[in-house]
């Protein structure tokens, strides 16, 4: 590999990416969702100018997934993926500085909901495809571009309803890349980038207990109110034990090879504070979490109700989820029922192989000398979904970023931007990794 690509992405990059943020695809959660199938139709446009023959698919009216192929020079090789989602979480245009869906240019930055999460990585997708096809080049392997609906509510309108309803389309594929991995932070000085290879697991538990009604002014001692606050107590206060995974033990070792110090299992602390902003993701991956979110009983000051409900964000580390469960009913003790309101996997894949090794060179090549780290994600991404069909996905949007940017902050937050640079950084080594020819 040469030291850095020649062709300059930037005027592609921007433009879909400012498209894109200016099509309002805000996702409410179950089916209340707008602007997929408007976002999904313009991803088509590009992808037909870029070559492929693409198809929308509507899983619920405007709920609309799109995918289409580009074929590689090598035959031998299996076909990757690249993904990303085209819905994005509501914003509260009070609480922003500009319109959250204007995408306006400021200070060298794309501002609006949906810059990292993850239209920036869609429209480098778009930006590189078009460009491989307008100099007549090709990709090593056959690539199915899918752009999803609904991952911001679990994937069920979108990738998850895709690969149960459509998993010829996947058909030859045996990896998979998309959003959050790959940007960069700072170490002490130095510039690393994180490349995902690992997504904790997810439990949306409503609980439910049970208990006489009666009365506000009697003795009750079965009481609903009482038993669920007890429960949703002992699981918010539950200390969960630091737990490391192949990913994250090798992440803080690597961390602290570069701070020059000897890891301690016992306290990873160190190692957070050298990680700067990106702990805010890290931290909360050493361990399984357990958070009530909710509580809802009773309708009146003098009737003690006869049922109680919470909802509990469940968090698990890979392998790990029956574990978690069956520490949860104890906490919760008798008297509590759990249903799920949705559930999804973890998943944990291999830093190593030929995929993995062409990412950190194409990384390498653009920024020579920084490493490349292995991270899990404490949220979820749709290689949960594509996982199903025995494909291994990895996290890899790469963005050379400012060390003063709070970027792990700006998933879902106030004032979501992305710097221009970067995407063209991210489009530099997405068409590296692509060993186009």
């Amino acid at each position: 590999m040469s030291a850095t690509s020649s062709h300059d992405f930037t005027d592609d990059v921007v433009r879909i990416c400012r498209d894109l943020i200016r099509i309002d695809t805000s996702n409410y959660g179950g089916n209340d969702s707008r602007g997929e199938r408007e976002a999904a139709e313009y991803c088509a446009v590009l992808m037909r100018d870029a070559g492929m023959e693409p198809t929308v698919y509507e899983s619920s009216p405007g709920r609309a997934s799109v995918v289409g192929r580009v074929a590689g020079w090598d035959p031998q090789a299996p076909a990757l993926i690249l993904h990303g989602h085209l819905d994005v979480v509501p914003a509260d245009a009070s609480e922003w500085s500009v319109d959250p869906f204007s995408a306006e240019l400021r200070d060298g930055m794309i501002w609006g909901r949906g810059a990292v999460d993850m239209k920036g990585m869609d429209a480098m997708i778009l930006a590189v495809l078009g460009h491989l096809h307008r100099t007549g080049q090709q990709p090593r392997r056959d690539l199915i571009v899918a752009f999803f609906a609904d991952e911001e509510a679990g994937g069920v309108y979108g990738a998850r309803w895709m690969v149960d309803h459509h998993p010829e389309v996947f058909a030859g594929a045996t990896e998979a890349i998309s959003e959050v991995g790959g940007f960069s932070t700072d170490i002490r000085g130095q510039r690393a980038y994180l490349l995902q290879t690992a997504e904790k697991g997810l439990a949306w538990l409503n609980l439910t207990a049970t208990g006489a009604p009666g009365h506000g002014s009697s003795v009750h001692p079965d009481n609903a109110v009482t038993r669920l606050s007890g429960a949703i107590e002992r699981i918010g206060n539950h200390a969960w034990p630091l737990d490391y995974t192949k990913t994250t033990r090798a992440l803080l070792e690597q961390v602290a090879e570069i701070c020059g110090v000897e890891f301690d299992e016992t306290d990873p602390t160190p190692q957070l504070e050298a990680l700067g902003t990106a702990s805010r993701f890290v931290g909360s991956t050493l361990r399984n979490s357990t958070n009530p979110t909710g509580l809802t009983a009773g309708y009146k000051h003098n009737v003690i109700p006869g049922k109680a409900q919470a909802t509990v964000d469940v968090r698990f580390l890979p392998g790990q989820e029956d574990e978690v469960m069956t520490t949860l009913r104890d906490l919760a003790g008798e008297g509590v029922d759990f249903s799920h309101e949705h559930r999804d996997i973890s998943l944990e894949v291999p830093f190593s192989g030929a995929l993995v090794d062409l990412m950190v060179e194409s990384i390498q090549a653009e920024d020579p000398g920084a490493p490349v780290l292995p991270f899990m994600m404490s949220g979820g991404t749709d290689n949960k979904s594509l996982s199903q069909l025995g494909i291994a996905g990895y996290g890899f949007a790469p963005l050379k970023l400012p060390a003063d940017l709070d970027f792990t902050g700006l998933f879902h937050g106030i004032d979501e931007r992305v710097p221009v640079e970067a995407l063209d950084f991210g489009c530099r080594v997405l068409h590296r990794m692509l060993e186009p020819r």
